[in-house]
């Protein structure tokens, strides 16, 4: 227990700084900025509570919006994330259930898996983060389009990451 809560704390740490002083400075065109920061979501054990999740997803999206200067536009797309994980990890479960002791990784349930898993996921922070901080219907084709765009490389990123960082 010690050992995974450090492994957490260590990751929502690295991630932030990685996502505040690399990915934030990076915008390709002006429709592409990845939000890696939200591999933390992603990849937080099974067993995780739901109440723990809504918490984690608040103090990730806060600190990544105090950093931003977008107040709360980040904390209601990560908390909307955490709130849709168990139902998106119900819909994707093996007939037997997760084996107790494993986490959602490409390592334990495969790149198909862990690709429809996360897309979702990633898809959903997305288009809830770029529909609020619009937040008219006007530009619905461009915002989509940014929406596809960010999911797509955001994906690539956090797919990636699975095989450089958390390789056995």
């Amino acid at each position: 227990m010690t050992k995974i809560l450090s492994r957490n704390i260590i990751r929502i740490i690295l991630l932030v700084f990685f996502q505040i002083f690399i990915l934030n400075n990076l915008q390709f065109g002006g429709y592409v900025n990845p939000y890696f920061y939200t591999l933390f979501i992603i990849l937080l054990p099974f067993e995780t509570p739901g109440w723990l999740l809504l918490t984690l997803g608040f103090i990730l999206g806060i600190t990544i919006d105090i950093f931003s200067n977008t107040p709360g536009l980040h904390a209601s797309a990560t908390v909307f994330m955490a709130f849709l994980r168990p139902l998106v990890l119900d819909y994707f479960a093996p007939r037997e259930g997760y084996v107790p002791g494993t986490f959602p990784r490409i390592y334990y349930y495969g790149l198909g898996w862990f690709f429809q898993y996360s897309a979702i996921l990633i898809l959903a922070h997305h288009f809830f983060l770029f529909y609020m901080e619009v937040f008219r219907l006007s530009d619905f084709l461009l915002t989509f389009y940014r929406v596809i765009l960010n999911t797509i490389f955001t994906l690539f990123l956090v797919v990636l990451s699975q095989y450089f960082i958390y390789r056995r």
